[in-house]
């Protein structure tokens, strides 16, 4: 995983969400240790209101693992400034024969070395 400093804001939200997936897909690695190498361990995410942490996220691993999704992120605009992220893109996601596409609108901040430590994420389902 590479820093927010060492990469173009875009391609950073786009490798990190596509990475963090690949990596819970690859093998049978526990979801606790991917969690935390994309991750602090007091992270928190806002999405919709929802409020997820660190258990929570370990635990959204599980159905990833099942459903298998394949997924694409197209990142419309994305800006940095130190460890703050500001990006909205669509995230397009095939599981199970179907396609589905979210917009979100993505406030993160970042570790120096790339792990996520808080996010706040509106979203809303789009026709793909």
């Amino acid at each position: 995983m590479r820093s927010l400093t060492e990469t173009d804001p875009a391609r950073f939200v786009a490798d990190f969400f596509t990475s963090f997936t690949a990596d819970l897909l690859r093998d049978d690695t526990d979801p606790a240790a991917i969690v935390d190498r994309y991750h602090t361990a007091d992270v928190v995410q806002v999405a919709d209101g929802n409020v997820i942490d660190r258990a929570k996220l370990i635990a959204h691993t599980r159905p990833v693992r099942k459903n298998r999704p394949t997924i694409r992120v197209e990142v419309h605009d994305a800006v940095a400034d130190g460890e703050l992220i500001a990006a909205r893109y669509t995230l397009h996601a095939r599981q199970r024969g179907r396609d589905l596409a979210v917009d979100v609108c993505f406030f993160g901040r970042f570790t120096p070395d790339g792990r996520m430590r808080s996010a706040n994420m509106l979203t809303r389902t789009v026709a793909d």
